[in-house]
């Protein structure tokens, strides 16, 4: 059964780790990664990537792309999310350090943002505007 609103952004709000999805070049299929986000409920979602990455690239120039997001337990539920690219903008380390405490243990922070900091370049943040939703929880099996 599909998810209310508020159900449907509250588990998209949740850290899960997010399938993205945009399309490729011609005789492809969509690059089909995943990715740590950032939601708040009505907001838009964003990811931070490698800027010049095919990921920006290929985002930049379809402006548009996909987000998912599943579980199995304690039910099988999942959230999908698309939409227009609303801003891309130059990733600063508070959006780094943002995501990172999202999706890791308070002790993995510290030598994550140090490495990061020293290996991963310049990025950039990529904002998505919700258009369509698409929800469901199967239940438990």
């Amino acid at each position: 059964m599909a998810l209310s609103k508020v159900d449907r952004e509250q588990f998209f709000a949740e850290p899960h780790v997010a399938a993205l999805s945009v399309s490729a070049e011609q005789n492809r299929g969509p690059l089909t990664v995943p990715v740590w986000y950032q939601y708040s409920p009505g907001g838009e979602p964003w990811v931070l990537t490698g800027a010049g990455s095919r990921k920006h690239r290929l985002i930049e120039a379809a402006g548009w792309f996909t987000l998912m997001v599943e579980r199995v337990e304690p039910t099988v539920r999942y959230v999908a999310v698309d939409g227009p690219v609303s801003r891309i903008e130059p990733g600063t380390d508070d959006h780094l350090v943002e995501v990172s405490r999202r999706y890791l243990p308070p002790e993995a922070v510290e030598p994550y943002l140090e490495m990061a900091r020293r290996e991963h370049g310049e990025s950039v943040v990529i904002h998505l505007r919700p258009q369509h939703w698409l929800s469901s929880d199967l239940g438990s099996f």
